[in-house]
């Protein structure tokens, strides 16, 4: 099974290189969310919230593409 948690702590010194990505101050993984749904909560530097990104069911692939196309 793939490591989701390690997944984002990876990818976010990646995302912090992009123009979009470099206002990300953090990328958590929530596996079990308050409707027990899996998302990723990014939260911004320059904006005080958190945007949360579903991630249910995805293969780590799956998650960054998800995660991607959400900072798009």
């Amino acid at each position: 099974m793939e490591d989701k948690k390690r997944i984002c702590e990876l990818l976010l010194p990646v995302l912090k290189e992009t123009r979009v990505g470099g206002w990300i101050k953090n990328l958590e993984y929530i596996p079990d969310g308050p409707l027990g749904d899996e998302y990723v909560a990014v939260t911004f530097t320059n904006m005080h919230f958190t945007k949360k990104i579903s991630v249910s069911g995805d293969s780590g692939i799956a998650m960054i593409r998800d995660i991607a196309r959400e900072l798009m």
